[in-house]
């Protein structure tokens, strides 16, 4: 586990609900669904599986499943480590039991909108405290706060408990500066769908992505294929994609693409407050879309 290498296509899966209990069948039911459709590796309990809105003894018992159902066929990411209270996270860390675990991902503090300083001391801190290698977790859209190019420069070259960065940015000038000077054990992820394929050619190695909950096969193939340098096979599975991503995150994630995996008949849309369904017309026009990617996985 410690020579996890986090490239190609990661799945952050959704949490599936049914009359607000954790719809396990569903969670087993996806699992499958994704390793088969090629996904490289899982990452449990981040964002898109509503991680914050799940107990503690909700996210253990996740956590245990996902390794079960998974047996060993491909890695898996655990993701429920964001936070703004440094100390606490460090020993939630400290407590976490590791095993069937590859690595930790870790969203950039929220709310309280660090500096680059207090973000770069906030990693170095998990860094102390994990007993599993670190990905850095870019998000500004939630956060309220980008960890700039000069900052997850400065934390790869710090440790090599840092193996990656998952940067959701959408920013491709600063994609480029964090692939050109970060030292060969770090990986750049892009943690944004639409822009991954764009991701590769400024240095990417990978993604973690939401729509591969829907179509792991399309979207890894899409990544396999890019970082081969078969573009043109690589841009034709992107294409496929292109006009779905705006209707996944219209009304924020996972509300999108809890409808998809719904639509296709793989887990509820069910949600947890105070996130809720989607609306009436925005569901119509996502599942236009949808109709027209039949037979796409």
């Amino acid at each position: 586990m410690a020579h996890f290498n986090p490239s190609g296509t990661g799945v952050a899966l959704i949490t599936p609900f049914k009359n607000g209990a954790i719809d396990f069948d569903a969670l087993t039911a996806l699992i499958h669904h994704v390793i088969d459709g090629g996904v490289d590796y899982i990452v449990s309990l981040g964002t898109t599986g509503e991680a914050t809105s799940l107990s503690d003894e909700e996210q253990t018992s996740i956590i245990k499943h996902t390794i079960e159902v998974t047996a060993g066929k491909v890695p898996i990411v655990a993701g429920q480590f964001g936070g703004n209270n440094t100390a606490q996270v460090c020993e939630k860390l400290r407590a976490f039991d590791t095993k069937g675990i590859a690595a930790i991902l870790s969203s950039s503090p929220a709310y309280v909108k660090p500096s680059q300083e207090g973000i770069y001391q906030h990693y170095m801190a998990l860094a102390e405290a994990s007993p599993l290698p670190l990905i850095i977790y870019n998000v500004p859209s939630r956060t309220s706060s980008n960890i700039t190019a000069a900052t997850i420069i400065r934390l790869a070259n710090a440790s090599e408990k840092f193996i990656a960065v998952k940067d959701a940015s959408a920013d491709l000038v600063q994609a480029a500066a964090i692939a050109r000077d970060t030292p060969v054990h770090f990986t750049l992820l892009s943690g944004d769908d639409p822009t991954a394929l764009a991701s590769v050619v400024v240095g990417g190695k990978g993604v973690i992505s939401v729509i591969a909950n829907a179509f792991p096969h399309t979207f890894s193939t899409m990544m396999r294929r890019a970082l081969d340098g078969s573009w043109e096979d690589a841009r034709e599975h992107h294409f496929k994609l292109l006009d779905l991503h705006h209707w996944l995150y219209v009304e924020g994630n996972p509300v999108g693409i809890k409808e998809a995996v719904e639509y296709k008949g793989l887990a509820s849309a069910e949600l947890r407050l105070p996130l809720v369904k989607m609306s009436a017309s925005n569901k119509m026009k996502l599942h236009e879309e949808m109709r027209k990617l039949e037979g796409v996985n």
